[in-house]
């Protein structure tokens, strides 16, 4: 996909930026709507509520946990996500897909509902509610590619309110030039990293191997941080006594994935390097100084 410049407007009804946000591309028929679960009833008013849509409900998880997400679709957005707050507990946010014109039908939520589970499961970055994401709707190809259009939309919409539920955390740059890798290798202590950094912060990649134990100077936050991290599953044991990445995850800073792999302190922008020997600092941020 070509990536162009765009223009988004965010609408706050109640002038309220932790509110309801309506968020469109100006040129395009797509809203967003993000709903605080507090504010239900406020959206359940707006006439958007009575249209066909798609519904993704938000729910954060805890620390180091994957975020979690529900997503459904109804001719009767107002009846269902009343249900879902009556009986659903873990959601705090709902993203409501809709059309401006309106003009959104049973057949394109069905498709949108199945497309957007199978791309939240490919990306990996939230855990989906749903269990089984049935069998793929029938769609006739001019109103699936109609669809892929809406989806296209909606999914810029998403990650610019927040919510990157369909964007790998991998993904190639502008032009498929792909982000260029950094390595953590530790052999005394069996540690082969390899990862990415990112505008959203660094991303140690599937299949990067770990040290099992912490040494004495990781320090006691140090220590419990790196236990959250096996309890939720970001690290696994392996067979052959070190701790593995299952899949990519994402940490806000180099350090903190530096280390999650070493068991002990350490400065991320110092031990990450690329594959010519360059560390992270001097690839990233000395270019920064010499070119203010």
């Amino acid at each position: 996909m070509t990536t162009t410049p765009k223009t988004i407007q965010i609408f706050l009804p109640s002038g309220e930026p932790h509110g309801i946000r309506i968020a469109e591309i100006t040129t395009r028929i797509v809203q967003v709507i993000e709903v605080p679960r507090s504010l239900l009833s406020s959206f359940l008013a707006m006439e958007q509520s009575s249209q066909v849509g798609v519904y993704f409900l938000i729910g954060e998880g805890g620390e180091d946990e994957e975020r979690l997400v529900y997503v459904g679709q109804s001719g009767d957005l107002r009846a269902r996500l009343t249900t879902h707050n009556q009986t659903k507990d873990f959601w705090e946010r709902a993203l409501v897909l809709v059309s401006k014109t309106n003009s959104l039908t049973q057949t394109h939520a069905l498709f949108l509902e199945w497309h957007a589970l199978q791309q939240i499961r490919s990306a990996g970055r939230f855990a989906d509610e749903n269990g089984n994401s049935g069998s793929r709707p029938h769609t006739p190809a001019p109103l699936e590619a109609e669809c892929l259009e809406v989806f296209e939309t909606g999914s810029i919409l998403f990650s610019s309110l927040g919510y990157p539920l369909f964007d790998a955390l991998s993904k190639l740059k502008q032009g498929n030039t792909p982000e260029p890798y950094f390595y953590l290798r530790s052999p005394s202590a069996g540690v082969e990293g390899k990862g990415l950094y990112t505008a959203e912060g660094f991303v140690v990649l599937a299949g990067s191997i770990g040290r099992l134990s912490n040494a004495p100077s990781i320090g006691e936050s140090n220590a419990r941080w790196r236990q959250r991290l096996l309890d939720a599953g970001v690290m696994q044991p392996d067979d052959e006594g070190g701790l593995v990445f299952p899949k990519d995850h994402l940490f806000k800073a180099p350090s903190g994935a530096a280390i999650a792999l070493l068991g002990r302190r350490a400065n991320g922008w110092m031990e990450w390097k690329s594959d010519k020997g360059q560390t992270l600092h001097q690839l990233i941020r000395e270019p920064e100084v010499s070119n203010p």
